[in-house]
């Protein structure tokens, strides 16, 4: 009995399973449990060096910004773990030592939010930086006016002023409008946050007084809205625009997301109106960092000394007109390994360009959900572990480790391997079996997934899996 498709690659699980002996349990384990961007380690241990950053200049400003932005949405918290997904306090002396160590490399891009890590990024990223000369430094927040309270005219203006307060500044350099297109209507979404209030008329008027320098807007989904801002730019003349790019969305978004757009049409928009991109999801949320095994093997074998992650980086800043590319960095070997990658940059080759490509339509053929574990559906009000649950799934999807064939030799050693290693990536009370299809994370994913009918999905499957339970030949 077939349990669930999956495409094969040029290993397949049997035949992986062979290779790997009596150790290929444990590996297998290993494989299925959702993996951060630590297991990707790379041959180059050496400190980054300074002094050798690639910097962009805005041609609105004359900005020489750091090719490498500083994400300041998963600061690291007192636990260890990213404050993002924990809401535990921000470990304050940790982020100092990420923001020293990164300006002394040469990063100069900050970006934070009223909205990231619980309300707390802003003040944390304000006491970092304001240890350091503010001309050392460009800051870069979000008017995040999602909830309908905070849409009114006053209370926007309010966030605004309380983000200059809590980062300690008398100006902002690069202000955005927070994730347009992220609604079920993305024009009445944008019409309801900065048309109908005024916001939009205030901000461009606090560019005109100075206290903002640049004006931006992030975009996230509904292509609507992103084509009529530009078509505006002659009114609005945007300083900046910052678009998800990565070489899996480059010409494969489409193919994962109906509602999304490609990556080359937007940065080519962009770039017709020289317009300079702030590019954020270089990983797709790590996931170009925990690519399948068949992909890691390539990649190492065509550049041993560079990680995984690299290659999305350095993909994503081969292109002249992206002005910064950001990472939200919670651990200091992230910090390292960007440096390396990015200070200075190697650009990519058009060779190495059609290598990505081969991986990229290898990856979207793949049956895997398209979650960026960006964490807009947490928290789950029923405890769920909404993205722990999809990443888990899409790691066995990409190691082609699904148990499918009761009569397949294996089946028994890839069963147990998926669920053990499920009960290790998620606890038993936050699996997919307590979803009750309540639905409210489903409008807030970027990515349009329909995440109950997907929890809903896997469970069944897990029961499959518990019930068929091989007995020994």
């Amino acid at each position: 009995m077939k349990l669930f498709h999956n495409k094969k690659h040029e290993v397949s699980r049997r035949d992986f399973l062979k290779m790997m002996g009596t150790a290929g349990m444990a590996t297998g384990l290993a494989a299925c449990g959702v993996q951060n961007r630590k297991s990707d380690a790379t041959s180059e241990t050496s400190e980054p060096p300074k002094g050798q950053m690639t910097y962009r200049v805005n041609p609105s400003t004359g900005d020489r910004v750091s090719l490498l932005g500083f994400g300041m949405m998963r600061l690291p918290s007192v636990s260890g773990k990213s404050a993002r997904e924990q809401g535990d306090e921000i470990d304050q002396e940790q982020v100092n030592r990420l923001v020293d160590y990164a300006i002394e490399h040469g990063v100069n891009y900050f970006d934070t939010s009223p909205a990231y890590c619980k309300g707390q990024s802003e003040h944390a990223t304000g006491v970092a930086l304001s240890r350091h000369p503010r001309d050392k430094y460009f800051i870069a927040t979000k008017l995040s006016n999602f909830s309908p309270e905070s849409q009114t005219r006053q209370a926007s203006i309010d966030m605004y002023r309380n983000s200059l307060k809590e980062l300690q500044t008398d100006h902002i350099d690069y202000m955005l409008l927070h994730g347009i297109g992220m609604g079920d209507d993305g024009m009445e979404e944008f019409e309801n946050r900065y048309m109908k209030n005024g916001i939009l008329d205030f901000l461009l008027n606090e560019r005109k007084e100075g206290r903002i320098r640049n004006l931006g807007f992030s975009y996230h989904g509904d292509i609507k809205v992103f084509d009529y801002l530009l078509s505006r730019h002659d009114e609005y003349k945007w300083d900046f625009a910052q678009i998800q790019l990565n070489y899996l969305d480059w010409k494969h978004a489409k193919a994962t997301n109906e509602r999304n757009t490609d990556a080359e049409y937007l940065y080519h928009e962009l770039e017709k109106r020289n317009i300079p991109a702030v590019i954020m999801e270089p990983l797709l949320g790590g996931r170009l960092a925990k690519v399948p095994d068949y992909a890691v093997a390539d990649m190492k074998q065509r550049d041993p000394d560079r990680s995984v992650a690299s290659w999305a980086f350095r993909f994503a800043g081969s292109f002249p007109g992206v002005h910064t590319v950001l990472s939200g960095m919670t651990e200091m070997e992230h910090l390292k390994d960007n440096l390396r990658s990015l200070a200075p940059l190697k650009p990519l080759t058009d060779d190495d360009f059609a290598f990505l490509e081969r991986i990229a339509t290898k990856m979207v053929a793949m049956d895997t959900i398209p979650c960026n574990d960006c964490k807009y559906c947490m928290p789950c009000p029923y405890g769920i572990d909404i993205p722990s649950i999809l990443q888990h799934y899409n790691k066995c999807v990409n190691d082609d480790h699904l148990p499918q064939d009761v009569g397949d030799p294996d089946y028994r050693e890839a069963r147990r391997a998926f669920l053990v290693g499920y009960d290790r990536s998620v606890p038993k009370l936050r699996q997919a079996s307590h979803c009750i299809g309540c639905g409210q994370c489903a409008p807030h994913c970027p990515q349009r997934i329909d995440i109950p009918a997907e929890l809903h999905r896997i469970d069944r499957y897990v029961e499959q899996l518990k019930q068929n339970f091989p007995k020994k030949a």
